[in-house]
């Protein structure tokens, strides 16, 4: 199953499909351990406490992104 990677309105980042080939790591490399997880969802807004992953915190700070996407050569 092919990694998918969709954008919430105004929220995270939501990856799903087969995670035992993804890899995430932090900048020195580390891995984040994500292994048997159906999905995550990434912060977009930075105010997270458990970064990289969302913890919500976007509803809090009223958060608000682009989601459409921008057609090629716009």
């Amino acid at each position: 199953m092919a990694i998918n990677i969709m954008t919430k309105k105004n929220g995270p980042l939501i990856v799903t499909g087969d995670l035992g080939e993804l890899q995430l790591t932090d900048a020195d490399g580390n891995k984040f351990d994500i292994a048997g997880k159906p999905a995550v969802a990434l912060c977009r807004c930075g105010a997270s406490t458990n970064k990289p992953f969302c913890d919500g915190q976007h509803s809090k700070i009223g958060f608000q992104a682009a989601e459409a996407a921008v057609k090629a050569g716009s």
